[in-house]
């Protein structure tokens, strides 16, 4: 038996390798997105008479290639109907003057001063003026306190589904946690992220809802697996919420400037749609929130099914039993 014992030097030396493998993997994971921000087919749109926005959809076509996907529309007021449906990021408006740069700061800042960049090379050097169609809150002009606010909500949603499967036993009552999480969760986000902080501006029951939802959804799948799989199950969820679904989320950007297809997969995991269904709630009355919606009461739906399909009983107390069983053998086996 003596051989299948590990030492404490051996053991050791292998939790520090699979430590320093994991940062390996961790790292470019985190980095790698925030150090790649590029247009890739963002849509944008063009605004004016067909033949000039023609010429203008082709200049931007051939200055930057594969990194927009430009419609032409008639006129500005059709391009700001886009930017409030959530349907362009930027649109481009020839005027008898030039042009000018209309915009949506509140679908994301990091896109805004790119596409300063590119109107620049657009307009050969002549002035573009800019107009902020859906500004950002003024209270958070360049986004970064409505990303770092969405930080914890993911945390907290991760923790609380794991401290459901480890602490509580039964069914009725695990799920019973879950949804009183997700109601106070949605309670506190909007009365923190609005009330007090001023970085979203819209209306307060919509982004309560919206931020309950994604507190459900996160804690619901990590709860969900780990009621069926145990600990690993927790694993698991940790890593789906929190360690692949947080750098794939472009919460700080768009899933447009992330390397594809990443930017479309964290778009289909709770983070990357609950920051999207925020932003639809908060800055635009909730134009495009439909895929978000979907996709974090799927995932509500499933880790709730899976809670109420697992046994009874806490990931704790099986471990606990588990180990409990193990000395009655060995005294059998000594017998």
């Amino acid at each position: 038996m003596s051989s299948r014992v590990r030492s404490p030097l051996s053991l050791a030396v292998l939790l520090a390798a699979v430590l320093v493998g994991l940062q390996a993997l961790l790292v470019p994971l985190f980095a790698a997105p925030a150090a790649n921000l590029a247009p890739r087919d963002l849509p944008i749109a063009v605004a004016g008479p067909a033949p000039v926005a023609d010429q203008v959809a082709a200049r931007l076509t051939a200055a930057r290639p594969g990194a927009f996907e430009v419609a032409t529309l008639p006129d500005a007021a059709a391009a700001d109907r886009a930017l409030r449906d959530r349907e362009v990021y930027a649109a481009f408006v020839v005027r008898p003057d030039g042009l000018a740069l209309h915009t949506a700061p509140a679908a994301s800042p990091t896109v805004g001063l790119l596409l300063t960049e590119a109107a620049d090379q657009v307009a050969a050097g002549r002035p573009v003026p800019l107009v902020e169609v859906v500004p950002g809150d003024p209270d958070d002009v360049r986004g970064a306190g409505f990303a770092a606010g969405f930080l914890p909500l993911a945390l907290t949603g991760l923790l609380a589904g794991a401290l459901v499967v480890l602490l509580v036993s039964g069914r009725l009552a695990r799920m019973t946690g879950l949804a009183l999480f997700g109601v106070l969760a949605g309670a506190v986000g909007v009365g923190v992220l609005h009330g007090w902080l001023g970085v979203i501006d819209g209306d307060g029951l919509a982004e309560a809802g919206a931020i309950g939802l994604f507190a459900l959804a996160a804690s619901a799948t990590v709860a969900g697996l780990g009621a069926v799989l145990g600990r690993p199950g927790l694993a698991l969820g940790a890593v789906l919420v929190f360690l692949v679904g947080n750098p794939l989320s472009a919460v700080s950007a768009a899933p447009e400037l992330l390397p594809q297809p990443w930017g479309e997969v964290g778009q289909w995991l709770p983070v990357g749609a609950g920051g999207t269904l925020l932003r639809s709630v908060a800055f635009f009355d909730g134009a495009a929130a439909g895929r978000p919606l979907a996709v974090l009461a799927g995932y509500a739906l499933v880790g709730l099914t899976l809670v109420a399909l697992a046994r009874t009983g806490t990931a704790g107390a099986s471990a606990g039993g588990a180990a409990a069983v193990v000395p009655d053998e060995t005294v059998a086996a000594g017998r």
